[in-house]
């Protein structure tokens, strides 16, 4: 992938244990432990925007940025584009999965950009169909193990 690349993608990530966690400016919201599914886009700069995501070394900016200090990454699904879909896939996600109210989206009218499942294929299936839905060519990345045990 190169960094002049844009596109959305969606970073799968597992929280092990059921926690309380201060997420920006948010108060201190509840998580269940299970797989959540955040929804984003860079359509400048896509791998950049990833490797950031995969760092434990960052400024926190992105409500998905305090999730991941807890969360360990499993999996990347992206597409390169140049349409912004990021919405769009929320939007197919909130009507399969429950949506995290107001997480992720202070920018745009959804209701959630993360989606929650207890059971990783079913998330990764729901993920899949989205973008296929929005005609992206999906790209996958395992994420053998990132973050805190």
């Amino acid at each position: 992938m190169s960094n002049s690349n844009g596109g959305v993608y969606t970073v799968i990530a597992e929280l092990p244990i059921t926690a309380s966690l201060h997420i920006g400016r948010r108060n201190i919201s509840f998580f269940k432990s299970g797989f959540y599914a955040y929804v984003g886009s860079a359509l400048n700069g896509l791998e950049k925007r990833l490797e950031r995501h995969l760092s434990s070394q960052k400024k926190f900016h992105w409500h998905i940025d305090y999730l991941l200090e807890s969360a360990i990454v499993r999996e990347i699904v992206w597409a390169t584009t140049t349409v912004n879909a990021e919405c769009s896939i929320a939007l197919c996600l909130s009507g399969e999965l429950p949506a995290v109210p107001g997480f992720g989206c202070s920018d745009c009218r959804c209701r959630s950009h993360l989606f929650y499942s207890r059971d990783v294929e079913r998330v990764l299936a729901k993920v899949m169909n989205a973008f296929e839905y929005n005609n992206l060519v999906i790209q996958k990345q395992d994420i053998k193990m990132y973050g805190r045990t």
